[in-house]
């Protein structure tokens, strides 16, 4: 699948997130970040290629099983409701749906509820 490469990387996340209500763009240990009401729920790492995505643990050990070449962890990620993803790797659908789903652990109740009716 054809995905439109950017000078900004983070700029395919942000578009990728674009539908999603209560989204806000700042940072997180220096790097560019997604916000749900103040909350990270994904950021890119320094290296400018890979994203830290919020996710549940058993969720985490599903998608590096499933999915090695665009899942993975290191030490330091083992054991946190985080994986790494190689943003690369993934295709723009996939994106949403990893960003939309890492999201809606962050957001409140009512936010995602208003969310779903609008669907």
């Amino acid at each position: 699948m054809a995905r439109k490469e950017t000078a900004n990387p983070f700029a395919r996340v942000r578009d990728a997130a674009a539908g999603l209500p209560g989204v806000e763009q700042g940072t997180s240990y220096g790097t560019p970040a997604l916000k749900v009401r103040g909350k990270m729920f994904v950021r890119m790492k320094e290296d400018g290629e890979t994203l830290v995505v919020m996710c549940p643990l058993d969720e985490k050990d599903m998608l590096m099983e499933m999915d090695p070449k665009v899942y993975f962890e290191t030490d330091h990620y083992k054991g946190w409701p985080a994986v790494l993803m190689r943003l690369k790797k993934i295709g723009t659908r996939k994106l949403q749906h990893r960003l939309e789903q890492a999201w809606r652990l962050k957001a409140p109740k009512a936010l995602i509820a208003e969310f779903d009716k609008g669907r």
